[in-house]
């Protein structure tokens, strides 16, 4: 980073910590741009939990296609768990960790309002979504239908849940 050592007051990692592939280097690299004793802080969704948008997509193609489990976030991407936040941070020397899980709410209208997003392609499952042949894709729409939760208005009511951590420099 262009960042003099020890300057910075403040350093956040938001949902992008997963999506390095060196976490170690990386973590040092913002501990030495911190001020000693400041804090540092990431933040990544719960995708083998309860990011249900994702969790749902992923269970549908998980019982259709098999072969496609294996692009699964919650499968690609270990770090997205409280445990190994931790422990990344530990292993970088911080001090004073903390984490906890922030969770939002995320209501879609209908299966259109879920659904639209994954036909963009963006991400591992959007990418696989169009990836699908048109048949296939229609299966898997239909099989995450049928198994999201319904509100009596028709509208999809989910959790969105990311795991933070923090310590000291």
């Amino acid at each position: 980073m262009p960042l003099e050592d020890g300057k910075v007051d403040v350093v956040v990692s938001g949902l992008v910590l997963n999506f390095v592939p060196e976490k170690s280097p990386a973590l040092k690299e913002i501990l030495r741009a911190a001020k000693p004793g400041e804090t540092i802080a990431a933040y990544v969704w719960d995708y083998a939990g309860e990011m249900q948008l994702m969790r749902y997509f992923w269970n549908g193609v998980s019982e259709l296609f098999p072969n496609g489990a294996a692009q699964d976030e919650g499968k690609q991407f270990p770090i997205c768990k409280r445990e190994p936040l931790a422990d990344l941070f530990k292993a970088a020397g911080l001090n004073a960790i903390k984490t906890t899980a922030l969770e939002a709410p995320t209501i879609f209208t209908d299966i259109n309002d879920y659904w639209s997003p994954f036909l963009r392609g963006q991400g591992p499952a959007g990418a696989y979504c169009v990836s699908l042949r048109d048949d296939q894709r229609e299966q898997l729409r239909r099989k995450i239908e049928d198994k999201l939760p319904y509100a009596p208005d028709g509208s999809i009511p989910l959790t969105a849940r990311a795991w933070a951590v923090r310590g000291t420099a």
